[in-house]
């Protein structure tokens, strides 16, 4: 994490921010110990924080939501649904760190569009958990922030994510990528170089209410096609250590729904791979027909889209200007990233705004994103 200030003595303030992220390819691996392939981006979480003399007493202020929140570090616990929930599990983390946390506030704020596929959320719990490292000078290293942030869904939020994101947000660096080994934790950057293309988010501008729950069950369904092939391969422990070959070999001692969703984080593992490859040797080309690729594993054999992703994806197939294009995030909504020439870029938007607008009745979001870098204390 980027100090661009050098801290005053006192402590007393903090300002923080952290981006929200793309991810090229490599959807719904991070949970299975496959391979991701994000970047952090220009869009942030900006964190104040202050230390407000109260030994317990929190409060917290969503700038943006104009909502406030009050909760006491001698007790708290989950609320059914909320924003503050993030908040909350982050504070829990670092206290089950072992953190000594006094009373402070907190106000945030920021351009990462909420339900996106972008990651908001991650930002947030980035975005505070190391606002609140510098503030009561935790000394956390930023492996531990980057698994505290991950573990306020888990036990906070109840939403069983992989480390992807929050990874994304805190270790990310201008102009590159991250093949990011989701077992092994090791990282290897890979300069985001595209030539005369570009990358454009379009946010269908809806959030579908199966996103959370089915999230967590895809995650159990994997869980039991391991189960299964655990009887073929008793060595295995996720959905990484199977070929293509093997889930094969295993399909008919499985649901074939389990075996779709096998199939889907098999395949797009090997995919991963060969992005990153591609993205090394400059060959932009086979980099698109991967990202076609995983849209349609993800569509069909996973289940995470919905017709709005499908629809804008399936404008983009038949442009020879758009190398490639995808859902982007966990699903049912947010936007789709798509490679296509700079100079088409506009006339792609034009034309694509006013079909799904006919089609859908609501207007996509076109976003244009630069790769930054990760977390950094401001002041």
């Amino acid at each position: 994490m980027e100090k661009i200030q050098k801290e005053p003595d006192n402590h007393q303030k903090r300002l923080v921010q952290a981006p929200g992220r793309i991810n090229l390819i490599g959807e719904h691996t991070d949970y299975n110990d496959g391979f991701v392939l994000p970047a952090a981006v220009d869009k942030k979480m900006t964190v104040q924080l202050e230390r407000n003399g109260h030994p317990f007493l929190c409060r917290i202020t969503a700038g943006d939501l104009k909502e406030e929140f009050e909760f006491s570090l001698q007790g708290f616990s989950p609320l059914d649904s909320g924003w503050q929930n993030y908040v909350m599990g982050v504070v829990q983390e670092l206290q089950q760190l072992g953190a000594g946390l006094q009373g402070f506030d907190c106000r945030f704020e920021g351009d990462v569009p909420i339900g996106s596929g972008m990651s908001s959320s991650a930002a947030l719990e980035c975005s505070l958990a190391c606002g609140l490292n510098e503030l009561f000078g935790l000394g956390f290293s930023e492996w531990q922030l980057i698994k505290a942030a991950q573990m306020a869904e888990h036990h906070f939020v109840g939403t069983k994510c992989g480390i992807m994101d929050q990874f994304a947000s805190i270790m990310g660096k201008k102009g590159q990528a991250m093949l990011l080994d989701c077992r092994s934790l090791e990282y290897e950057y890979f300069p985001l170089e595209l030539g005369g293309y570009q990358l454009l988010l379009l946010n269908t501008n809806v959030s579908h209410s199966l996103a959370t729950s089915e999230y967590n069950t895809r995650r159990e369904e994997c869980g039991q096609g391991v189960a299964i092939l655990k009887k073929e391969y008793p060595g295995i422990t996720s959905l990484r250590d199977i070929s293509l070959e093997q889930l094969l070999a295993g399909k008919g001692k499985m649901p074939e729904h389990i075996y779709r969703r096998c199939r889907h984080v098999v395949s797009e593992n090997q995919r991963v791979l060969e992005a990153a490859r591609a993205l090394s040797e400059g060959k932009h080309k086979a980099l698109g027909q991967l990202i076609y690729q995983s849209h349609f594993s993800l569509q069909h054999d996973y289940e995470v889209s919905c017709p709005e992703l499908d629809f804008l994806v399936q404008q983009a197939l038949d442009k020879d200007y758009i190398l490639g294009s995808r859902m982007m995030g966990g699903g049912f909504g947010g936007c789709t990233i798509s490679i296509l020439e700079k100079r088409q870029a506009a006339q792609f938007v034009e034309e694509v705004s006013w079909k799904y607008r006919e089609r859908f009745g609501i207007a996509p979001t076109p976003i244009a994103v630069s790769i930054e870098d990760g977390a950094k204390v401001i002041e």
